[in-house]
């Protein structure tokens, strides 16, 4: 499956179920959760998404409609990019255990992945290649408290490179 394909291009809908309601975190909040601080922003437009899955290949990027209907792990959270400051995201897990996780840096908002507008990252911060990592190394474990973990951003780099931003 090539990296490109992995996000859906079809619209995401928007669900109270799945939306800002999984995400709130309040300080010293205990329960599994992870925070995710958010790096390599290339820039403050936009939405970020975070999204959270079963640690399998067969589920990882799967279709959130499926997932839910066969009554498996899906979580999502999405934020407006803030204007200035660090970015940390909140995610509730269903309870402790290892989750894949993704995170897209939807730059213009349309709901949709570009490949030539759109960043995209993973728990773990595995390297990108033309296809999607595996859900092994894109997963986090969490226990039974929220969970601290960095997700670096990846955007397109020329004409057959994704990777984080050089600073």
């Amino acid at each position: 499956m090539i990296l490109f394909a992995m996000m859906s291009a079809a619209p995401i809908p928007s669900s109270p179920d799945l939306g800002k309601a999984e995400g709130l975190c309040r300080p010293n909040e205990s329960g599994s959760a992870f925070l995710v601080s958010v790096e390599g922003l290339k820039d403050r437009r936009g939405r970020l998404k975070l999204e959270l899955y079963p640690a399998n290949d067969a589920d990882f990027l799967a279709d959130d409609n499926i997932l839910i209907s066969e009554g498996k792990v899906f979580r999502r959270v999405e934020e407006t990019v803030p204007s200035q400051g660090s970015v940390t995201l909140c995610i509730r897990a269903p309870g402790p255990g290892v989750y894949a996780i993704s995170l897209m840096h939807d730059r213009d908002a349309n709901r949709k992945f570009s490949l030539s507008i759109d960043g995209v990252g993973f728990a773990g911060n595995p390297k990108l290649g033309l296809s999607k990592p595996s859900a092994a190394k894109a997963s986090a474990r969490v226990g039974a408290a929220p969970a601290h973990i960095p997700i670096r951003l990846n955007y397109r780099r020329g004409l057959f490179s994704f990777g984080p931003l050089e600073r």
